[in-house]
């Protein structure tokens, strides 16, 4: 069938369909048409693809905390003393520090520390991060591991970048990671 017979085909349904509709839509005289039966409005290119407000996920701009959600993760290890510490923090700011002398620590942070953090989490310049240390080792320096949305960044001393910085000093003050 050629192209032009496509079309055909496809009003000749269109026609069956409208006909059939307008004849269930007389036969009760007080029931309007059903919604399927009425012709779609004609969509304009640039909205033919956009979903409606109602129904687009990012109709809401704040994600809701998740109680079970870790927002990020960070293990720190090495240094002279052979420190091993990991820091936890959930989406609604819990956090806790987990020592490898089994010192735990935990706090919460407030909904403006956690938004601080999950935006340079969430930063562009934070996915561009080297996920490996490319400089040189730092002898009895330390090194770091973040987690973060299925995300690994492996990092030592002696190399953050002004990203990976941003998340640092968004991670809770009293945490210490670095500290036996």
């Amino acid at each position: 069938m050629t192209n032009g017979g496509n079309t055909r085909a496809g009003w000749g349904m269109a026609l069956v369909l409208a006909v059939a509709a307008g004849i269930s839509g007389c036969a009760t005289g007080d029931t309007p048409p059903p919604p399927s039966a009425a012709p779609p409005p004609a969509a304009s290119p640039s909205t033919a693809a956009s979903p409606s407000p109602a129904t687009s996920p990012s109709a809401s701009p704040q994600r809701a905390a998740d109680p079970d959600e870790v927002l990020v993760s960070v293990n720190v290890s090495g240094g002279f003393a052979g420190v091993s510490n990991e820091l936890r923090v959930h989406g609604d700011g819990r956090w806790t520090v987990r020592t490898g002398k089994g010192q735990d620590r935990t706090g919460r942070m407030t909904g403006a520390e956690v938004a601080r953090l999950r935006a340079s989490l969430e930063a562009p310049a934070y996915a561009r991060v080297p996920v490996r240390p490319t400089g040189p080792t730092v002898f009895d320096g330390f090194q770091y591991v973040i987690a973060h949305d299925h995300r690994v960044v492996v990092a030592a001393d002696g190399e953050r970048p002004d990203a990976l910085r941003r998340v640092f000093d968004a991670l809770p003050r009293d945490a210490r990671l670095t500290s036996t």
